[in-house]
């Protein structure tokens, strides 16, 4: 039973770790020194075009077809993903990881950027 016991703890631990190391805050993000690496905006083509990040394409999470549109994504560069204020971008995130991408979730969204974010 004890062997159970610390099996199971050793799994929420590593599992905690793995979420962690997926995520940056959005404002701690520097592309200047970053190399093969995407950068995924999730919001509408209308939040999009109000203003986003430099070198950010635009996969919208509502689209029906936001699966196979990331799925074409190349494989071998890390994925930075965020959206509004952060919720989009973890689901996003995980589904990257689902189909096999280095994804890392961009916390607390654009509006952390551009200071719109309500308290």
């Amino acid at each position: 039973m004890k062997n159970y016991l610390s099996f199971f703890v050793f799994l929420l631990v590593a599992g905690s770790c793995k979420n962690t190391t997926n995520q940056l805050p959005i404002n701690q993000f520097q592309q200047e020194n970053l190399e093969n690496y995407t950068l995924v905006d999730v919001r509408t083509p209308e939040e999009f075009e109000a203003g986003h990040l430099d070198n950010a394409i635009n996969i919208n999470w509502y689209d029906a077809d936001f699966t196979e549109r990331v799925g074409v994504l190349d494989k071998k560069n890390t994925i930075y993903v965020y959206c509004k204020k952060g919720g989009r971008s973890a689901k996003a995130q995980a589904v990257l990881d689902s189909l096999g991408f280095r994804a890392v979730d961009l916390t607390g969204g654009y509006d952390v950027i551009t200071g719109s974010e309500e308290d």
